[in-house]
């Protein structure tokens, strides 16, 4: 389920990508080798909802439904917290050591991405905004439905959480080829795996959530060569989430029981 989830959620990606980049270059011009920023903001966006909805799909065959099952579950907030820490501190060190040995190797380690440029944030403060909501509010809310939620889940029903974290983390990694720097991605498949754990023991999917906004916060953040401006970035974005997940983590309820065969932890 994990794999057909993937599969079925990127093809419908890659083909509604290319729809909306012909369907922006007829509209304003360009190619689809090179659409508008506004294009690829908008297959983006449908990569997200695309991947989701590939898990809301698969999991309607089984007795998986609803927010519960994806893991947007009330956690509580000391544990959480010292979770979440821990988490994203070794993340920073595991990276340190992984840009060092790199240096070391001869290897450049600039972290520039060209991602935010190609999606017109220095053309336009509202390409800005709009680039900045999408990297810190609606990817973090996304990938962690569909990676940690759905994904590790059906994986580790299957093969145990160390081979579930591995497998989720190098195919979270992989997945930010073409958007981010090369020598970043084992990074990105530790921070994946790191997630899987947190996920797991939590039991909830809003540590996650919040430790991959102040993530992509910061990098954010860094692309723009910002230095105070990241802090109220990285706020906004934990509020913007408190105030949207905050209903829906509400209104989730776990079952009296879990079916066999079942997705849910």
């Amino acid at each position: 389920m994990a794999f057909a989830g993937f599969v079925a959620g990127f093809a419908v990606a890659v083909v509604g990508g290319v729809i909306i980049a012909l369907g922006g270059a007829a509209l304003f011009g360009g190619d689809v080798a090179d659409p508008p920023p506004g294009a690829l903001i908008a297959a983006t966006v449908f990569q997200d909802v695309a991947l989701v909805g590939a898990a809301v799909v698969l999991t309607r065959t089984t007795a998986a439904r609803g927010a519960w099952y994806f893991g947007l579950r009330p956690v509580r907030l000391g544990p959480a917290v010292v979770w979440l820490a821990a988490t994203y501190l070794a993340l920073l060190g595991l990276t340190a050591v992984w840009l060092t040995l790199m240096r070391a190797l001869g290897v450049d380690v600039n972290n520039s991405s060209d991602l935010p440029a190609g999606l017109g944030t220095e053309d336009s403060t509202l390409a800005l905004a709009v680039v900045g909501v999408l990297v810190t509010v609606v990817a973090p809310i996304a990938e962690e439905v569909f990676f940690r939620g759905f994904f590790f889940t059906a994986l580790r029903n299957w093969k145990g959480v160390p081979a579930a974290a591995i497998i989720t983390g190098t195919v979270f990694g992989a997945l930010h080829i073409g958007s981010s720097p090369a020598v970043f991605l084992v990074p990105l498949g530790m921070f994946g795996a790191l997630l899987c754990l947190l996920y797991w023991r939590t039991g909830s999917l809003l540590p996650c959530i919040a430790v991959h906004a102040i993530n992509n916060s910061v990098a954010y953040g860094a692309s723009q060569n910002w230095t105070w401006q990241i802090a109220p970035v990285t706020i906004g974005a934990l509020a913007t989430l408190t105030l949207l997940l905050a209903p829906v983590v509400a209104r989730a309820r776990a079952p009296s029981s879990v079916p066999e065969g079942s997705i849910s932890q």
